[in-house]
């Protein structure tokens, strides 16, 4: 049984309050500072459905209707927004970026809040400040949840059904499946299994300590005469902490909670050194999936020269390429020019340019990276999915960066090595900089920002505000029926042109996310879903959006614009705003997605007992049972 979040029912205006707000009014202007009086926060929130009806005018008039306004001190003010491609759609907030001169100046400034965390970067407040935003520490703030958005560590999945409806966080529930090494593993495991080592052998094989120890000591003694290599980390670690090189049983810590993964000892070097890639990718939802890769991730090198001689193992600086590890190094050298082929750390553009020269099929080598990418998402989609049922109240609370670390071996085979949840946004650099500050402001866009319902009630002349009909999750009885029924098909060929024929609301408003996200990708590419990406459905559970987006893709990928036309027509006639009653048990991740039986509710990741996973499937000496 899933959980369905049910909001407290909007209050109408009394007298009382009607009053308040008339003379408090006549006090604030939404250009005044944050010291001026404010209306009660959650009566503001209670009432804003009715003054969004009232603001919620075409988004096509947004640009003309909201112009620049004089402050008192001659500083121009505009709503720092952009329109969406479809009418009767409110605008998104656009990000100014990092290294703007100009900061955006807000009519409505108090507020655009965003709450810090200790791991906020430093690119991100730059962007988010020059966008206009204010950084809160909400904890010492008279509205303590009043904030927009937020960049922080990744929570307990519970914790996000506490999200207001139009807040964001920079993670969804249960991609711990993806950021632990150990869950990683288990999940990959299930899908060699299922699918063999050709689709998904492309994560070294893993045992997880002490679960499995006697099963690595069967495999050690197997490979014993090999001189084989491995690497032990610990499962919830980052930036290289308690990564170590190991080739003798006795080096192994027998009784701590540890991953053994076998080592590449291979590794396709340049200049005499190993190198891994960071790839930056950007997931927006996960039913439906969409993932987009940005192409100018980075190369970081070890700074000493590669060495498979055992008497080298302790070296961490020749084994490890962490940049938090080789910085420490005396022989480390720093790379400020982002246009340079130079030192221990180069852009992803400028290294496939150098492998270029060398004779390196590089759009074949990103092809295999963008498969590799992909192949892991689906690896963890599945328990992510079910979490973010669990767990999301509605369809806009989240969005994810993830690090992805691939290792490229001496045949240029891709090896995943892990996936950050948290990937570090240091940009000392230029060349950081260079990489993630233009990233960092695109993801903001893309993430698509509206402004708070609140402001229509203390702001004269605002923009339209959060829509939260655009985000429900809930499915009238009509849409159920068509979700059941396209799930259930067979073949692809049954649903690829029926699914499209006469969209629900539902239907509209997921391809109106997606069009509108887009649009504002910039650089970043999307490589799921595409018109070619049907071929990893095979690995999936059959879920009614992912076919649908495949169904869209395949017609409408190289003519977007009359797609675009079919959804302003259909967003004319107001067909998106047609939503089912939240009283209605009509959750659309009910068991209508799933294909294979029904699933029970998840167990957060960390107390999840591996054993029972440890049932399901083994994999020893490399052969899945």
């Amino acid at each position: 049984m899933y959980h369905i979040c049910v909001k407290k029912p909007v209050l109408s205006y009394r007298p009382l309050f009607q009053n308040f707000l008339q003379k408090l009014r006549k006090f604030i202007d939404c250009g005044e500072s944050d010291s001026e009086p404010e209306a009660n926060a959650d009566e503001l929130d209670n009432a804003s459905e009715h003054s969004l009806e009232e603001s919620n005018r075409e988004s096509s008039e947004v640009s003309s209707s909201f112009s620049p306004q004089e402050t008192g001190s001659g500083d121009s003010v505009a709503w720092p927004i952009r329109p969406s491609l479809f009418p009767n759609i409110p605008p998104y907030i656009h990000f100014n970026t990092h290294d703007s001169e100009v900061e955006f100046k807000v009519p409505g400034k108090r507020h655009f809040k965003w709450k810090l965390s200790t791991i906020t970067p430093v690119i991100v407040r730059k962007t988010l400040t020059n966008s206009g935003f204010v950084l809160v520490r909400s904890e010492f703030t008279r509205e303590s949840n009043q904030w927009l958005g937020t960049w922080g560590k990744h929570m307990k999945s519970p914790m996000f059904k506490t999200l207001k409806d139009s807040q964001k966080l920079n993670h969804f529930p249960g991609t711990f499946q993806l950021g632990r090494k150990d869950r990683l593993w288990r999940n990959f495991q299930k899908m060699i299994a299922k699918f063999g080592y050709k689709e998904f052998g492309f994560l070294p094989l893993t045992y997880i300590l002490p679960q499995e120890l006697r099963l690595l000591k069967q495999s050690w003694e197997f490979r014993s005469g090999c001189g084989e290599m491995w690497i032990i980390k610990p499962p919830a670690s980052a930036r290289g902490v308690g990564i170590k090189v190991i080739n003798k049983w006795s080096q192994l810590p027998k009784k701590t909670s540890l991953v053994v993964q076998k080592y590449i000892s291979n590794p396709y070097l340049i200049n005499g050194s190993k190198f891994d890639l960071r790839l930056y990718v950007l997931v927006t939802s996960f039913d439906p999936l969409r993932i987009y890769l940005y192409p100018d991730g980075l190369a970081r090198f070890a700074s000493a020269k590669y060495s498979d001689d055992v008497k080298d193992l302790k070296d961490r600086y020749m084994h490890l390429t962490n940049y938090s590890i080789n910085k420490l190094s005396s022989q480390y050298t720093a790379n400020e020019d982002a246009n340079a082929c130079q030192g221990h750390k180069w852009t992803l553009s400028k290294l496939m340019e150098y492998l270029e020269t060398a004779g390196v099929d590089t759009k074949a080598l990103w092809k295999n990276l963008q498969s590799l990418v992909v192949k892991t998402m689906i690896a963890c989609e599945a328990p992510i999915v079910q979490l973010c049922e669990e767990n999301m109240c509605n369809r806009y609370n989240c969005y994810e960066l993830f690090g992805v670390d691939v290792l490229l071996d001496e045949n240029l085979k891709p090896w995943l090595l892990e996936v950050n949840i948290s990937p570090s946004l240091h940009s000392a650099s230029p060349l950081d900089a260079h990489v993630k500050g233009p990233m960092v402001q695109t993801l903001f866009d893309m993430a698509q920002f509206h402004l708070p319902q609140r402001l229509a009630m203390q702001c004269r002349n605002c923009p339209p505000c959060y829509e939260p009909k655009l985000y429900s999750t809930n499915l009238t009885k009509r849409e159920r029926s068509k979700h059941g029924v396209y799930a259930q098909m067979e073949n692809r060929e049954d649903y690829l042109e029926g699914v499209l024929k006469d969209l629900t609301g539902d239907d509209v408003r997921q391809l109106v996310r997606a069009e509108d996200e887009f649009v504002v990708k910039g650089r970043f590419e999307k490589i799921f879903p595409t018109s070619q990406s049907h071929k990893y459905l095979n690995f999936m559970e059959r879920r009614y959006y992912n076919r649908l987006f495949d169904a869209w893709e395949t017609k409408y990928e190289n003519k977007r614009e009359e797609g675009i036309a079919l959804l302003q027509s259909l967003c004319a006639k107001k067909v998106h705003l047609k939503v089912a009653s939240p009283s209605t048990f009509s959750k659309s991740s009910q068991s209508t997605n799933h294909s294979e039986g029904n699933i029970q509710p998840s167990t957060e990741g960390q107390s999840y007992p591996l054993e029972e996973i440890l049932q399901q499937t083994r994999i020893t000496n490399g052969v899945p049972n």
